[in-house]
């Protein structure tokens, strides 16, 4: 067996290798950039991003140290240090920072990317719209609590397309300055992540007030500021105000992701083989239209991963669907099955193809 010393110049020797590659690896990178900004091409290409990182998954299995969820972090940050030397990519989200949508955008985008947190989802609309910002990320789904139906409301009023979607896991800590449980005598948060601990909260602090605010990262902040409080909220959020964490995941159901869009001006123009797309649709006020506006998915053998309906909001008892399918808008029998879709609805729209987000 090597000695202490002999392994930590071993490790030594290959993080030299490590930075050597790494600055090879940028200066390739400048280059694409380069050619990209003189052919007018977009920075960041989402599919090839996700064919990047299923690429290095696969060549990991051949070593199997490292499980997959480290490969795609180490690497999301190389390839966000790689992009920023091309072209710093501008990103709004729902703020404020350290809340679920934050670590979204920190996930997809990595830390070198320009990060605007913004106070309303309309806002981080609007600033993609208006070009101030290359995307946008915004919650749309919860595993528990359900569709986020502004995010769903929005696509109705702009043209921005969907171009990705990340899985974030809720896990929630209780948070304060103080070090013991027997300290507190308020516990802030928001409503969902109240509801989420409700049955912790009860039985470990009976006697504390429960105080919602409008975000975990504000239950947060305050808990930074007051003596004898805690909050509710995220390990990143206990990062940015220095609070300890006195109990970890204290979420009632363990396995609850918050699902959130990446939006932008264009979604993906190429299948990576693991795609979704979301379209909009209202059926004809006929019978069995609806029905017939989801037969040409079971024709053309399209599996949907979700439906929900929402208000128009332009005429009483009118509704439009939103839906997800497995694959991408150019294969063939997701395209065939388009077509007969908008050609037996009153509307239609393409939201965008993507790749699939990572569940880890």
């Amino acid at each position: 067996m090597r000695n202490l010393d002999e392994l930590r110049r071993g490790i030594d020797e290959i993080d030299r290798q490590v930075i050597e590659l790494l600055n090879k690896r940028a200066e390739l990178a400048k280059e694409v950039g380069e050619v990209k900004r003189e052919k007018g091409l977009p920075f960041y290409v989402p599919e090839r991003e996700a064919e990047i990182l299923a690429k290095l998954e696969e060549l990991n299995k051949t070593y199997g140290v490292l499980p997959p969820e480290s490969i795609r972090a180490i690497f999301r940050e190389i390839i966000s240090a790689c992009r920023a030397l091309e072209e710093p990519t501008k990103v709004s989200f729902l703020g404020p920072c350290a809340t679920f949508t934050h670590l979204a955008a920190l996930k997809h985008f990595g830390t070198s990317s320009d990060l605007r947190p913004m106070t309303s989802i309309t806002d981080v609309f609007e600033e993609v719209d208006k070009g101030r910002v290359d995307y946008g990320v915004v919650p749309v789904e919860n595993s528990i609590e359900g569709i986020v139906n502004y995010t769903v409301d929005m696509f109705l009023d702009t043209e921005l397309k969907i171009c990705g979607e990340i899985f974030v896991p809720v896990n929630l800590h209780l948070l304060s300055q103080e070090i013991s449980l027997d300290k507190i005598e308020r516990v802030y948060s928001h409503r969902h992540a109240i509801a989420q601990a409700k049955k912790w909260l009860t039985e470990n602090l009976p006697e504390a007030d429960i105080v919602e605010v409008s975000s975990t990262a504000k239950a947060a902040e305050l808990s930074s500021e007051e003596k004898k409080v805690a909050a509710v909220a995220s390990e990143a959020a206990a990062l940015l105000y220095d609070l300890n964490i006195l109990e970890k995941n204290v979420q009632e159901i363990s396995r609850n992701f918050t699902r959130f869009f990446v939006v932008g001006k264009r979604d993906s123009d190429t299948p990576t083989g693991n795609d979704k797309t979301s379209i909009m649709f209202s059926a004809k006020h006929t019978s069995g239209s609806l029905f017939h506006a989801l037969k040409p998915f079971a024709l053309y053998d399209v599996n949907l991963t979700k439906i929900e309906s929402r208000p128009t909001k332009k005429r009483p008892w009118e509704y439009v669907f939103f839906v997800d399918i497995d694959g991408h808008k150019t294969e063939t029998r997701v395209r065939k099955a388009l077509e007969e879709v908008a050609a037996d609805t009153s509307f239609m729209k393409i939201l965008g193809s993507y790749p699939k987000g990572f569940k880890g």
